[in-house]
Parts: structure tokens; sequence; C-alpha cells
């Protein structure tokens, strides 16, 4: 993991410096980037919907940690009480255990798994933004004949970039202009530089609509995928609740069954 980490951040770099190498090569070359973790941080709803699952991820560790403390309250009580108990029931106990020990593997890889509840809420939260981000940056590139874009972020590797490169507000208002319904974001792309020519507002407005036609047929393949991976996630999910339902009204009875014995013994030792 920490290799293919350090590998990915290599090859980042060498891509970069490679660009950098061209670009200053080619003075004509336009480059800019975006700081995803910044507009992130300034979308409200973003933030909003991050604080509450937070709150979820908190309940969730909580709950995991409950159930291991149960667990381990059984075991102790089962060294304790093993002198005590017939053969049958220490079997009983510890396929009791067992099973709460599966019941809590199958709860943490359900909530922290690699298809779990957090990675999925996660990227459910961040996606529609990052499709804005993509749609502003393409926008931004294609009327604006922009080379580059890159990103800088926590994830990325980006060791110096000027200031006057930074795309980041533009998008952001881009975002913001969008969200309220209007469409007519040529007042930001003018921030960055004169509106385009008439010249080419044709050939822009088929360009326009073959990236849109793009755009959503790419949405749609995501959505697909996306509804799949879902499907069969549930289907799984019901499967084992229900086998773990019916393995755990197997153990009570084995519990009720066990305090009786419990007792039996208890009241023949007391007649004795």
């Amino acid at each position: 993991m920490v290799f293919s980490y350090i590998q990915n951040k290599f090859l980042y770099l060498l891509l970069f410096t490679l660009i950098s190498i061209a670009v200053t090569a080619q003075r004509g070359n336009k480059i800019a980037y975006v700081d995803m973790d910044y507009i992130l941080e300034q979308v409200p709803e973003y933030r909003q919907s991050q604080d509450n699952l937070n709150q979820r991820v908190q309940k969730w560790k909580t709950d995991i940690a409950k159930k291991q403390q149960k667990i381990d309250q059984l075991k102790e009580e089962l060294n304790a009480e093993r002198p005590l108990l017939t053969p049958q029931l220490i079997e009983e106990l510890e396929d009791e255990i067992s099973f709460l020990e599966d019941e809590l593997l199958a709860y943490r890889n359900d909530k922290f798994g690699v298809e779990g509840k957090y990675i999925t809420q996660k990227r459910q939260l961040i996606q529609p933004i990052q499709d804005q981000v993509f749609n502003a940056i393409q926008d931004i590139g294609d009327s604006r004949n922009y080379d580059f874009i890159f990103e800088n972020s926590a994830d990325a590797l980006m060791l110096f970039s000027a200031k006057r490169h930074d795309l980041s507000d533009v998008v952001l208002k881009m975002i913001q202009i969008n969200s309220r319904g209007n469409k007519d974001t040529e007042e930001v792309l003018e921030e960055i530089d004169q509106y385009k020519s008439v010249e080419k507002a044709e050939e822009d407005e088929k360009k326009n609509a073959e990236r849109e036609a793009a755009k959503e047929k790419k949405k749609q393949e995501r959505e697909d995928i996306m509804s799949e991976r879902q499907r069969k996630v549930d289907s799984l999910r019901a499967d084992r609740e229900r086998k773990f339902e019916e393995r755990r009204q197997k153990i009570l009875k084995q519990r009720a069954e066990r305090q009786r014995q419990r007792d039996s013994i208890k009241k023949a030792r007391e007649n004795d």
C-alpha cells in the first residue's frame, strides 16, 4: 500500500515535470490549476453533509466498541466458569462468542469495508460537486483554449504554481451561479480573459452540443454502474442478515437451554 502510494506520487511528479518542460519549450501553451479541497470547503451543502457523515461515523465506532466489549465480557465469563460447566455448555458458549465475532466483523465491513456505507456515502457526498467542478473546468478549458488544467489538493502533488494560474475561485463562482439556475457564466469567464470572438460562436456551439451529449452519456453509464453495484451490495447484505437472524434465533434457544441447565445444577448443589 505504501509502495503503491509513493509510486503514484512519483509518476504524478514525473508527468508534471515532463509537461512543465514541454510548456516551457512552447511558450504559447496555457496552463492553470484548481484546488479541490478549497472548493469543497467553500460549499455549505458539502460542509453540512460532511458534518452529518462524521456524526454517523462516530455512532458506528461506538456501536463497534460496544459489540467488542460484549464479546470480551463473554470470553471472561467463559474462562471464569469453565471448570463448573459441562462440555456441552462450553461448546455452546464458544459458538455464541464465535457468532458475535462474525456479527461484529460483518458490521465493521458493512460500515467501513471497501463497499461499506462510509465509502459509499463519502462518494455520494463528493460526486455531485466533483461533477460540477469537472463541467466548469471543461467549459473554461474549451472556451478559453487552455492546454492543461491540473488539480492541486491533498491527494495530488504540485510542488509550486503561481497564484495567477489558480482558477479555483472562478470555478467556485460558476458552480454557485449554476446552483441558482442561472446558466449565464460569461461574466465569470471574463475574469480570465476577453469574451470569445464572434467567429468562433458557431464552432463553439457545435462543440458544446457534442460535449453535453458526451457528458450525459458518461453520467448515464456511471449511474448504471452505481445502480448495479448497489443492487449486488443490497442482495448480499439481505442474504447475510437472513443467515445471521437464523443463527441468532438458534443461539437464543441454546442460551435459554443453557440457563435452564445452570439453574438445575445450582439447585441440585443447594439441595446437597
